[in-house]
């Protein structure tokens, strides 16, 4: 079954691209549905990209749920580890 849904959302930070290049990243895309390369059914996709450099300034990254379950409480306990303002 195709979700379709999709979240866009505003980002400041880096990636690293073909080639190791690191490249300003601005937008993020999260989307849950059938993945391109992953070797599963479903998966969380999420690409991190710079619309303005064209396709090539991409990073994608395809999670099996599970993945990006323990992902998402990775982020949270390190965002909860760091003081306030830093």
């Amino acid at each position: 079954m195709c979700t379709y849904a999709t979240v866009c959302e505003r980002v400041d930070g880096s990636a690293k691209g073909p080639g190791g290049a690191w490249f300003h990243v601005t937008d993020a895309t999260v989307y849950y549905d059938h993945p391109v390369h992953a070797m599963a059914e479903h998966s969380l996709n999420i690409d991190l990209a710079d619309p303005s450099r064209g396709p090539g300034a991409r990073v994608a990254v395809e999670l099996t749920r599970e993945s990006a379950e323990r992902l998402v409480g990775a982020i949270t306990a390190a965002l909860a580890s760091a003081p306030d303002g830093v």
